[in-house]
């Protein structure tokens, strides 16, 4: 059997397992054979739980079962031995040659260690952020971006063909409330004193693109308007109602320069967004447009294809989904009375124009409080006869950062609110990104800005990059080229700390396929720091450079490969591995 690359291992030693089946049950159908990476050292490479699985079907003992398919496994030159442990596990030991050579495979490999071919290039769309154009980038914005941007490295490295994609909200109410304020702003600078709702958008962000309309524009938008005009809308009560009326004054009064000062402060706002994006690390393939599906018909076609399937009714004089057939709570308006869609006439027409790209696969973004929308777009999607399992929605939940222990508060039409600029600004690209994807998508996140700042073991990210500036200060110290020690005999290792690094470094192709499968790449930072703490342990307590030639060579080649596999994890997850620190 010749040498496996590290992909290829756990799929000899499945194989080695379904052979094993057959040889003590040949009428039995193998089930999937599961291998796990055991917490402790001391029971092996890998775990196999095969024998519980089979003790049904075969009516005896699960530990009965594993004495039989540990004495049955075929012969592997880098397995040692499999041994019986518990109620049925069957442990496998790795021969100590085979994770000696681990070295060399990983600097052989060099930046494409860890990355497989498991996602059989099939085309995955990844759509993320897709926040609506209205303002500035917060916070909460920036951990969907960071964790998006780290979950479609992830995939591509695991082997599928990611496509990366921003949904641009720019045919709804928010624009237009956003072009409002923008053109009360610029009234404000041509000296009328107009009264400003107190639910229009309020940051200074408003103030500084009317000051750029103006400077572009001068008094061309002034047309005639008096602050009575809008004095007289105020006695509308309802909020809502209030701010929908100056919207339809602004229309009328601007007439076809309305569509000049929307498409100004629309154009403004993406350009900030993928400015502050693209300076994130985050960019995208594709910035998908919700106004051209109206445009091209999208909209339309998608609603008459759900009402010819049966799905559609009228009620109220508007146009209902049957969403409650299909796991919703309740029937979902896709069309006012007035004739204009809802928002998720447009997601479905959205969803469906996916599936008709050809996607194999689709991957939503969403913050954790759309996770109700769950249910009625899926619905959607079965409804219109395509499958919802090609579509899987991550949740994200938003992130609230503490300064000196106390709560920063969040505002985002009354402008009170940290931006995503502002953060990294405070913090740097590297820690924002590390501390974004650090905690479970779906789990709560306290962004501790004091730690992030800090040059401590504590924090996380340092600690991390400080192993990798560790492994290249103990180069600088040698002088010696580090490309010599790929292909390096590294039989001296036979420390327990170096086995331990070993064991880590062989673990990696597993967390990427891991974090590819269950669209977690906060799995990726819990490893990095995991194998920086066995680096750090290691170095404290091990003489590096030694005056044997054969160990100091081992121990360099074996540093070597801790710093390339950091570098890969943290350009998986957008953080530069720095030299020095």
């Amino acid at each position: 059997m010749p040498e496996p690359a590290f992909t290829d291992l756990r799929a000899q030693l499945s194989a080695m397992f379904e052979e094993a089946v057959r040889r003590i049950a040949p009428t039995v159908q193998a089930p999937a054979i599961v291998l796990e990476r055991p917490k402790q050292s001391g029971h092996g490479d890998y775990a196999c739980a095969v024998a519980l699985q089979l003790a049904k079907s075969l009516k005896r003992a699960p530990r009965e079962i594993a004495t039989q398919l540990a004495a049955a496994l075929p012969a592997s030159p880098h397995v040692e031995r499999a041994e019986v442990a518990g109620a049925g596990f069957i442990n496998v030991f790795l021969q100590r040659a085979f994770k000696q050579r681990a070295v060399n495979r990983v600097l052989l490999a060099g930046a494409k260690y860890g990355a497989s071919q498991v996602g059989r290039r099939r085309k995955i769309l990844v759509e993320f952020v897709s926040s609506n154009p209205t303002g500035p980038l917060h916070v909460g914005h920036g951990r969907g971006a960071a964790y998006g941007a780290s979950l479609a490295n992830v995939l591509a490295a695991a082997g599928f063909d990611v496509r990366r994609e921003y949904y641009v909200n720019d045919a709804g109410r928010q624009v237009d409330i956003l072009a409002l304020s923008t053109w009360l702003r610029y009234l404000e600078l041509c000296g009328e004193r107009v009264p400003f709702p107190g639910n229009a958008y309020l940051g200074p962000y408003v103030g500084d693109m009317a000051r750029a309309l103006h400077a572009a524009h001068g008094e061309r938008f002034r047309c005639g308007t008096t602050p009575e005009a809008f004095t007289r809308l105020l006695a509308e009560p309802d909020e809502e109602a209030r701010l929908d009326a100056f919207i339809g004054l602004a229309r009328n009064k601007l007439g076809a320069d309305y569509g000049v000062v929307h498409g100004f402060a629309l154009a403004e706002q993406l350009k900030d967004c993928r400015d502050d994006l693209a300076q994130f690390g985050v960019t995208f393939d594709n910035w998908f447009s919700e106004k051209s599906l109206f445009e091209s018909g999208q909209v339309e076609r998608a609603i008459q294809t759900l009402a010819e399937k049966g799905h559609v009714y009228a009620r109220d004089g508007a146009r209902w989904f049957r969403s409650s057939d299909f796991g919703d709570e309740k029937d979902r308006v896709i069309q006012r009375e007035n004739g204009q869609f809802t928002y998720f006439a447009s997601d479905i027409a959205y969803h469906l124009g996916k599936f008709e790209r050809g996607f194999d696969l689709m991957i939503d973004v969403w913050g954790a409080d759309h996770h109700g929308y769950i249910a009625r777009v899926k619905g959607a999607i079965f409804a219109l006869g395509l499958d919802p399992a090609r579509l899987d929605i991550a949740t994200v939940q938003f992130a609230v950062l503490f300064r000196n222990g106390q709560k920063l508060s969040m505002s985002t039409r009354a402008g009170e609110f940290v931006t995503l600029r502002e953060l990294r600004q405070e913090v740097g690209n590297d820690a924002a990104r590390f501390f974004y994807v650090m905690r479970k998508g779906d789990q709560h996140l306290d962004f501790d800005l004091d730690l992030a700042k800090s040059r401590t073991n504590e924090n996380p990210v340092y600690y991390v990059q400080y192993a990798h500036a560790r492994v290249c200060s103990v180069l600088g110290q040698w002088g010696g080229d580090a490309r010599s020690l790929a292909g390096a005999d590294t039989a001296a290792l036979e420390l327990e700390q170096e086995f331990v690094l070993l064991a880590r470094l062989m673990e990696f192709p597993d967390v990427v396929e891991n974090a590819a499968r269950d669209l977690a790449p906060h799995v990726i930072a819990f490893y990095l720091k995991d194998l920086a703490g066995d680096f750090h342990s290691y170095y404290n307590a091990t003489r590096l450079l030694v005056d044997e030639d054969d160990v100091k060579r081992s121990r360099l080649a074996l540093a070597c490969a801790v710093r390339q596999v950091l570098a890969n994890g943290l350009a998986l997850i957008g953080v530069s591995a720095p030299e020095k620190m």
